[in-house]
């Protein structure tokens, strides 16, 4: 991106460049979206072509870092702090790196549930007691207690004994779980996978459920390079070879 002549723009025309208003405008020139301002001897602000490639900058920035990080990057930036500016595009990418993992991993785990369908224990024909499934999954009946305990089992109560009772739907959490548990899965992952087959009942439909997300999540990382290449550009037309020092808010 080059620099370009500097020319001279309305508040109106440079708004109508993104199709916002004159007043979301006057906002990013105080957030530091934009470069600061001039003013003429009347007091009219002053922008320029400069503006309107920053805010172009920060259009596409957004598409992929959203604009909370937006507001935080090109603030560093006018402001001359670069490794700030830096910083933060960078922990927008470990996000997304973090994101992949951990649907990478409770992928991995629904391939483990999925391969041991076949080898499953039947279950009881009608709701067990917590004996009856310890002995199904091949665990203590303390294990299930713990497991409850932290929210991964739901068992219900049978009338006037006040028993649990796991129906199939429990029974089959009670499995997943002993089965990540020995493959050593921790218990954040077996949270999720749980979620998600609470939610569809099917794991082959989570799996696909998260196969679509993980596609999302290339999308949303290309956006997000994209928004990146935008602000080198920018900071290529705006520095020279060394960094501006805090503090310098030339345009």
């Amino acid at each position: 991106m080059t620099s370009g002549p500097i020319e001279r723009l309305r508040a109106v025309d440079l708004a109508a460049t993104v199709g916002i208003s004159v007043q979301q405008v006057r906002n990013y020139v105080e957030q530091g979206v934009l470069p600061p301002v001039g003013r003429t001897a009347s007091g009219y602000r002053i922008f320029t072509t400069a503006h309107a490639r920053a805010l172009t900058v920060a259009r596409r920035l957004a598409e992929g870092h959203g604009w909370i990080r937006t507001r935080e990057i090109m603030a560093a930036v006018h402001s001359g702090d670069v490794p700030a500016a830096l910083a933060a595009l960078d922990g927008g990418h470990a996000e997304l790196d973090r994101e992949r993992a951990e649907i990478r991993r409770v992928l991995g785990a629904f391939e483990t549930v999925l391969a041991s369908s076949s080898h499953a224990r039947p279950a009881p024909r009608r709701d067990a007691r917590i004996g009856e499934v310890a002995a199904v999954v091949g665990v203590r009946t303390s294990q299930l207690r713990l497991w409850e305990d932290r929210g991964l089992l739901r068992p219900g109560r049978a009338p006037g004994t006040n028993y649990r009772v796991y129906d199939e739907t429990e029974l089959r959490a009670a499995q997943v779980i002993a089965l990540l548990r020995r493959g050593a899965y921790p218990f954040a992952i077996i949270e999720a996978v749980l979620g998600e087959l609470r939610t569809t009942g099917s794991p082959q439909r989570v799996r696909a459920e998260l196969a679509r997300r993980e596609q999302e999540l290339h999308a949303r990382s290309l956006r997000r390079l994209r928004g990146s290449a935008a602000l080198h550009d920018y900071l290529s037309a705006r520095l020279d070879p060394h960094p501006i020092p805090r503090g310098d808010r030339r345009d």
